[in-house]
């Protein structure tokens, strides 16, 4: 029981003691320290029931509290404040107590909530033949900063990737590349240029597929091929393609630092959820409906959608469900499954998990999915349909490119320069993006996410390189200390636990990056106004707390997908 479980278990049985109506609980942490580590607002809410005034009522309470403070010793003392507020403050013993958890253990941070739980995690599902675009950048950060979270919180997670390597866009690219067949590059032509090939191709379709009726018709024609996989010519261009693609993914996965247990490719799945639409349209789930078989999404207050088309291929849903049923069938005592995208498919995925209940309901219910917003620029919203797009991998080397020539003139080798600015700029983009609630949109801003002070990502990895720097020049750190001087630094490390619990029940990695940008804030002020070494009685403490700092900053920066550089 950590030391906010035992202060709300302690003020709900003051409640009951003073037999006021049960209520429940909840802590806060004061934003100035100086109103204490914790603070509860229960007396404002039980006043009217209790026929006082919420100070009075408050000042009862912790009277109450008063008397049980011996069975809570991290608590200093008990204030009442303002309206009604109860705040508490925790000793510099306890504060002492708690640098010294985080040195031995370490499991510090951990949890159970998921212990015993497994999390299928469906992210990031890249196109073939298309660009890896900056919403596949979104996708990726928050579905490995969650999958890290839940491991971290004792859940077995299975990372999964759905690329589709099927359907019309792919068709609308062979098209293309067929008519620039002299053009193809070689195998061993850098990959970005392969692959910038076949965006390039995929975008002449699909303008060739809107404005000319005859290359529709042949599209639809190579579409057919593809499925079937009658014409040997077009299957050679097609695989060719295929594995450039995802030859290429996995190199920005390895950048990335995503490893996924398992590929799961839209081909795979068609005729699967084909065979399962057709084996429920008479148990009255889908319908026929002019050659076509649809899910009248209507009578459930949903979109009707079409499942299978009038020529007889499956859509994007029928895969999907072919998809998600397969995913259970692989996988053994699923407690959750979880998909994460663009929100712009947000109504999509209500009409499935809405068929998926009716097919199955332990697969409707277990199957979540979070929608997430755009990163945009100046411009808005990019698309690879008009070939307007920043690519993810050119991002990335943009952002590589500007860290070093911010950190050119340090004294470090050019091998340490090039892998500290790949790490910065993994660091910059994905704090870029969990920095906020998944659902916001973001507006990248190059400069500031490169920024080495305040809300950045380089930021938090300069403040770890900062303490690590000065942990290399003492041997091992003492555990024989006591934290005689108060600082907002040892008063906010303990809460770790706290935020990572918080993160992972609510699927917002954001609040850890909150919380890491308060401790590094925190820790570069007590740097900036105490030495560490050479400082008399006080080295020990402080080296402990440099120490602990960087513990919970390298932690907290691997839930968010980031390294921590011990230099830069």
């Amino acid at each position: 029981m950590n030391i906010g479980e035992k202060l709300s278990k302690a003020i709900t049985e003051a409640i009951s003691d003073l037999k006021l109506p049960d209520s429940a609980v909840s802590l806060e942490h004061p934003t100035e320290i100086s109103m204490g580590d914790y603070s509860c607002n229960v007396a404002l809410g039980l006043a009217k029931k209790a026929g006082m005034k919420p100070k009075e009522l408050a000042e009862r309470i912790s009277e109450k509290l008063t008397e049980k403070i011996g069975q809570i010793p991290e608590v200093e003392k008990i204030e009442v404040a303002g309206p009604g507020f109860i705040n508490f403050y925790l000793s510099l013993s306890f504060l002492g107590e708690s640098i010294k958890a985080i040195l031995a253990d370490e499991k510090f941070g951990e949890n159970k909530i998921y212990e015993g739980k497994k999390v299928l995690m469906e992210y990031t599902d890249p196109n073939a033949f298309k660009v890896f675009h900056i919403g596949h950048l979104m996708s990726n950060s928050i579905g490995e900063s969650i999958s890290r979270v839940l491991q971290f919180s004792g859940a077995d997670v299975v990372r999964i990737c759905y690329p589709s390597d099927i359907g019309l866009h792919i068709a609308k690219a062979v098209w293309a590349i067929r008519k620039k067949i002299s053009e193809i590059p070689k195998d061993e032509d850098p990959i970005d240029e392969r692959t910038g090939f076949l965006g390039k191709c995929y975008v002449e379709g699909t303008n060739a597929y809107e404005s000319d009726s005859t290359a529709k018709k042949e599209i639809d024609e190579i579409n057919k091929s593809l499925f079937e996989k009658s014409d040997d010519n077009i299957q050679a261009i097609y695989k060719k393609g295929r594995q450039w693609s995802l030859d290429h993914f996995e190199q920005i996965y390895k950048k990335l630092g995503t490893k996924f247990d398992r590929y799961i490719y839209e081909s795979e799945v068609g005729k699967k959820g084909i065979e399962i639409v057709n084996n429920f349209i008479d148990k009255g789930i889908f319908e026929k409906s002019n050659g076509a078989v649809i899910f009248p999404g209507e009578k459930y207050g949903l979109h009707t959608r079409v499942f299978i088309n009038s020529a007889g291929f499956p859509t994007y849903e029928a895969k999907e469900v072919g998809l998600n049923v397969y995913k259970f069938e692989q996988y053994k005592g699923v407690d959750e499954s979880i998909i994460i995208t663009g929100n712009e498919q947000n109504e999509y995925f209500q009409v499935l998990q809405r068929v998926l209940g009716l097919i199955d309901e332990k697969i409707g219910s277990r199957t979540k999915h979070f929608g997430h917003g755009m990163l945009r620029f100046a411009d808005g919203k990019m698309s690879s349909r008009t070939g307007k797009v920043i690519t993810g991998e050119s991002l990335l080397k943009d952002v590589e490119k500007l860290v070093w020539e911010k950190i050119a003139n340090r004294e470090l080798s050019n091998e340490e320069k090039q892998d500290i600015s790949q790490k910065v700029a993994v660091g910059a983009i994905r704090y870029s993006i969990l920095r906020q609630a998944k659902t916001g949109n973001i507006v990248y801003d190059f400069s500031k996410s490169i920024s080495f002070e305040g809300d950045s990502g380089p930021y938090l990895q300069y403040s770890y390189a900062r303490a690590a720097s000065i942990l290399r020049k003492v041997g091992a750190v003492k555990s024989d200390f006591e934290i005689k001087n108060d600082n907002f630094i040892a008063r906010l490390l303990y809460r770790f636990g706290e935020v990572v619990s918080r993160a992972v029940t609510e699927h917002e990695p954001h609040h850890i990056a909150t919380y890491l940008i308060n401790i590094a804030g925190a820790f570069n002020n007590f740097y900036a106004n105490n030495p560490i070494l050479d400082s008399g009685e006080e080295e020990t403490s402080r080296i402990a707390l440099t120490s602990a700092f960087a513990k919970v900053m390298k932690k907290g920066l691997w839930l968010l997908g980031i390294e921590a550089p011990e230099k830069m």
